[in-house]
């Protein structure tokens, strides 16, 4: 007999109507409407997930539980992470690498002694005129702490002393697309788990009604690309992928329910769903059994999500010297610094992994009138956010973190040897770059590692991507090393075979 899930004495029906019996697929795949309008159909083409759930060795947590059995490894020093990722490359030497030497040569050629195998390692290797360029903004010391500090970013020198500043960070690549990636996976190569994935992976969720690991992207006019590959679950099971909120009335897509289905008939969904699953003899070896599992479990969670999305989501409830502590865009939908509000709401409901993607910090050229449009944008969020996590007693166990994929090289890409010339940048730099790290069992008010006289290479206490993973696992009481899940025969992990944990920065 034929029957709408919608129903209310929906059953499932076993016979096709020439009265032979259905298979679970086809009674399953049957069901392509309902809940946020979400095609159950691909379930049955979702061949990424098969093979995740097929190869690996390792117990699948339910989505909304616990994690993996003995995780964490030990106690943690935070509970969350905010990762404030400036998209593009952020300028060391204009933010948080101050270097007198090259002010004092600057307009010189770069030293042959850098020009190491005949070749530069930024885009323009080629570049045959390559002058020093000096900060283009004043350093001072900020704080108690004495960090030095650019006067680009005066909201966030007055937090000098909650940051630990790294000006030793190095990475593998100097093109955008596989720096990011690394930054965000640990590989160059596109189609390895998220940061964050991992970290739902390994620790579940802390708050049912809600994902554990989220992500947004600013509102701004840049052609620089974002893709879901840089949260997305890779060989992990889907469930693990991060979610994207949007500055919109539908702030996560294809969760609203279509015109006509109200929440108690997606409720009656999410249960019929389920008792169909549970409809096969006890010696059923399907192998879509547990891909099933997991897409039940986020048909359950979208349901919840309903309603806690759009209280989570909703800053009207927020005083006004919330919006004045993180400044005049903070009304505006979308932007870095409503994100950052957004950021601690959802760090209070108890979500892991949050990142916030700033894209906008390429430049390759007129670096002098851009640079200071975009500080701006997020100097005082930044600020805001340490301050407002503090405030809350929230920041000792909230582990922030500020970086780009790599920095900018000391010299200028394209001449810059007179005032009246405002067309000079810098180029990509993979060597040496500066980030920050705050709360979550960071020490406060110091810095870690140092580059060359001119900010080119890293001089002491080099801190690989690898490294950084490592540490923000170990702060969150995970050894890198034994969180590891099996694909294609081997045991992955988000450092893959490296990195080690920055002692020397932990509270």
């Amino acid at each position: 007999m034929n029957f709408s899930p919608f129903s209310p004495c929906a059953g499932p029906a076993r016979f096709d109507r020439f009265g032979r019996p259905l298979s679970r697929r086809q009674i399953v795949s049957g069901l392509a409407q309902g809940l946020g309008g979400i095609a159950l159909g691909q379930l049955l083409r979702a061949e990424s997930a098969k093979a995740a759930t097929e190869a690996s060795g390792m117990p699948i947590s339910p989505a909304g539980v616990g994690g993996l059995p003995g995780l964490p490894h030990f106690a943690p020093k935070a509970k969350r992470i905010i990762h404030l990722f400036m998209s593009g490359g952020p300028s060391h030497l204009d933010t948080f690498d101050f270097k007198p030497y090259l002010a004092k040569h600057s307009g010189e050629e770069l030293p042959d002694s850098y020009r190491k195998n005949g070749r530069l390692p930024g885009m323009a290797g080629t570049q045959a005129v390559c002058q020093l360029k000096e900060s283009l903004y004043p350093f001072q010391q900020r704080g108690n702490s004495g960090i030095w500090m650019s006067d680009i970013l005066p909201n966030l020198s007055k937090v000098a002393d909650d940051l630990c500043v790294i000006r030793s960070a190095y990475t593998d690549s100097v093109n955008h697309d596989p720096a990011i990636t690394m930054m965000q996976t640990g590989s160059g190569l596109a189609g390895r788990p998220s940061a964050g994935a991992w970290i739902e992976y390994g620790l579940g969720r802390a708050n049912d009604d809600l994902p554990a690991f989220i992500v947004m992207v600013s509102k701004r006019g840049v052609d620089q690309p974002l893709s879901a590959k840089l949260w997305g679950n890779g060989f992990l099971p889907a469930q693990f992928q991060g979610t994207q909120f949007r500055p919109s009335d539908e702030p996560v897509l294809y969760l609203k329910s279509p015109p006509g289905i109200n929440r108690e008939a997606d409720r009656r969904t999410v249960d019929l769903l389920s008792r169909l699953h549970g409809v096969r003899p006890t010696s059923d070896a399907d192998p879509l059994a547990a891909r099933v599992d997991s897409h039940l479990a986020q048909y359950e969670m979208a349901f919840r999500m309903q309603r806690s999305v759009p209280e989570a989501t909703d800053l009207s409830a927020e005083p006004d010297h919330i919006f004045d502590l993180y400044g005049p865009d903070a009304r505006k939908p979308g932007s870095f610094a409503s994100n950052c509000i957004q950021a601690r709401r959802l760090a209070e409901r108890g979500v892991r992994f949050i990142q916030l993607f700033h894209p906008g910090w390429d430049h390759h050229a007129s670096i002098r009138d851009r640079f200071p449009e975009i500080a701006l944008e997020i100097d005082q969020p930044c600020a805001a956010l340490i301050q407002d996590l503090k405030q809350r007693d929230m920041l000792k166990d909230t582990l922030v973190i500020w970086s780009g994929e790599f920095g900018r090289t000391p010299y200028s890409q394209g001449r810059s040897n007179s005032e009246s010339n405002r067309t000079f940048g810098r180029d990509h730099h993979h060597r040496c770059f500066s980030l920050w790290m705050a709360g979550g069992g960071i020490k406060p008010g110091v810095t870690w590692g140092e580059s060359c006289d001119l900010g080119y290479d890293v001089a002491a206490d080099g801190v690989h991507v690898h490294d950084l993973h490592a540490t923000m696992l170990h702060l969150l009481g995970i050894d890198h090393e034994r969180l590891t899940y099996r694909y294609q025969g081997r045991d992955f992990r988000l450092t893959d075979t490296e990195g080690k944990v920055v002692e020397g920065i932990l509270a």
